[in-house]
């Protein structure tokens, strides 16, 4: 290696540590992102739960297909859109929050890579998240006033008002969102 190469290397890799006591401090708060770890691999494993909830749900609505009434299928078939939309919640939260608080995955140039992970942050996630938890309330709300002859009033009226109330904390996080991003343009514009 030429002493050109060697100093090409080694300003290539940045010097993080600091000595001391608030060095090793800094490193242990560092550190302590992977404590995020295994609730990430739990968020995995609640998939798999999905997935077999999923699986044992299609399975019911193809075998009782013959004597399910029309509203009952239709209500089954919510069901398992409503598991999907819960799945892609958890994945979008596993995924997003382990590539923001813990780690990069390091998947630029995978096929697979989804779109929205090249510029996933904290603010991105969380409209994606109030979004995903806005469809998620729409399929539960749907299904309500499918089967409204069941419920009381009193149900319908409190599913109703949290899923506006859901609609409104998104739009006030999207609103926030789009205040702090036009703040941060004016004071470092390109």
């Amino acid at each position: 290696m030429t002493p050109s190469e060697g100093q090409h290397t080694a300003s290539a890799i940045p010097v993080y540590r600091q000595e001391g006591v608030k060095g090793k401090v800094a490193a242990l708060i560092f550190w302590s992102r992977w404590l995020q770890l295994p609730i990430y691999l739990g968020l995995i494993v609640v998939q798999g739960v999905y997935a077999w909830k999923f699986l044992s749900q299609l399975y019911h609505l193809l075998t009782q297909l013959n004597v399910l009434t029309e509203t009952e299928i239709m209500l089954t078939v919510l069901a398992l859109i409503d598991v999907v939309m819960i799945a892609n919640l958890l994945l979008m939260v596993t995924v997003g929050g382990y590539e923001t608080f813990v780690s990069r995955l390091r998947v630029d140039n995978h096929p697979d890579q989804p779109e929205w992970l090249d510029h996933v942050n904290a603010s991105v996630l969380k409209v994606k998240l109030s979004m995903a938890i806005i469809s998620i309330s729409s399929i539960h709300l749907l299904q309500t006033f499918i089967n409204a002859s069941r419920l009381d009033e009193h149900t319908i009226k409190w599913q109703l008002f949290l899923h506006l109330a859901f609609l409104l904390s998104a739009a006030a996080i999207a609103y926030t969102d789009k205040l702090l991003h036009s703040t941060v343009v004016a004071h470092h514009p390109h």
